[in-house]
């Protein structure tokens, strides 16, 4: 059973298409949101707020929350403050990040955030703060240097899951397409006996591309394409990933009869 939010569902069939918005202007943030909400190709939109040359400003992020708060009412909404840690441009002070996951769970904008899991001192009740406000929370961790164990990966999204993430995310660095195997296996497995917590698994890069379009497959229920600007190594742009998807999705269900 998946996670239902806006007629669309997270953890069944084919996987959503997250899209991120990686421009550093406001103007050009409220652009880029505008035209994805009009894209067919996106299911979802990651505005990647780390980017937003004026991040610190608490009215500037209002702003832009309060001037998309309307055009993305039928597109699932994520903010994401990306750490340099894990692979983001910026690295604020603890306490001003926990104001900006507070600035957007209490928005009516937002539909999830997501919270670098084990960079908080206490996960679990900030899970449930951001949750009281109505807002979902995707748990998540990224390696940008390699694929842990199979189970290292495994306990993380256990971890996570535990910690009362309504979605678990984990992104790792393949060296080879054994590492990618590796991850796909653990996706499988956590999805199989954890029926109530979708997972988003990707492997980066070259090598990993394989896991950002066999979602439907292994159990991943969200992968990330692009459209301007890529915020991570290996997203397919967003209308090749949508093409795709859809191909695996018809044989999916040819295969299924």
């Amino acid at each position: 059973m998946g996670l239902c939010m806006k007629g669309k569902n997270l953890g069944e069939g084919r996987p959503l298409i997250c899209v991120p918005v990686m421009e550093k202007k406001k103007a050009d943030i409220i652009e880029e949101v505008t035209y994805l909400a009009k894209s067919a190709a996106a299911d979802m939109i990651e505005w990647r707020v780390d980017a937003f040359d004026s991040y610190a400003d608490f009215n500037e992020i209002r702003q832009v929350l309060n001037e998309i708060e309307g055009v993305v009412k039928d597109k699932l909404f994520l903010y994401t403050f990306r750490t340099q840690k894990q692979g983001g441009e910026a690295e604020p002070e603890h306490e001003l990040l926990d104001d900006l996951h507070d600035l957007a769970a209490e928005s009516h904008c937002v539909d999830l955030i997501d919270i670098e899991f084990f960079a908080e001192e206490y996960p679990a009740k900030k899970i449930r703060r951001i949750r009281e406000q109505g807002v979902h929370v995707i748990a998540s961790h990224h390696d940008f240097e390699m694929t842990p164990p199979s189970e290292v990966m495994n306990m993380l999204l256990e971890k996570m899951a535990a910690g009362g993430g309504d979605l678990v995310k984990l992104a790792v660095m393949p060296k080879d397409c054994r590492d990618v195997i590796r991850l796909l296996e653990v996706t499988d497995g956590f999805r199989r006996n954890h029926k109530g917590v979708p997972v988003i698994t990707m492997s980066m890069g070259a090598v990993g591309s394989v896991s950002r379009i066999s979602g439907e497959y292994f159990g991943s229920c969200v992968t990330f394409g692009a459209h301007k600007v890529a915020s991570a190594p290996g997203q397919f742009a967003m209308e090749t990933l949508a093409n795709i998807l859809e191909t695996l999705h018809d044989a999916a269900c040819i295969n299924s009869k």
